[in-house]
């Protein structure tokens, strides 16, 4: 099986599923996921400037739908 290409979009695409996989997981890890947000953050930070505009749209809407399902997770953990 051939992978995919390593470029700075399909990192982002990785670390967003690994996020998701930890918030549909049962019982969700909260920590797990918060942890990968924490990093796409990070590479939004650090990436700033260096990024075409389809990465940094894709990275916006990346974060946007996991820090979404991550509250939605955790208030129904409460």
């Amino acid at each position: 099986m051939d992978m995919p290409k390593v470029d700075l979009t399909t990192f982002f695409l990785s670390v967003s599923a690994s996020a998701m996989e930890s918030l549909q997981s049962m019982p969700p890890d909260l920590s797990m996921a918060k942890h990968n947000i924490d990093l796409l953050v990070l590479l939004e930070e650090k990436t700033k400037g260096n990024r075409t505009p389809d990465e940094d749209q894709l990275l916006a809407q990346l974060l946007y739908q996991v820090r979404m399902i991550f509250v939605q997770v955790d208030a129904n953990k409460k």
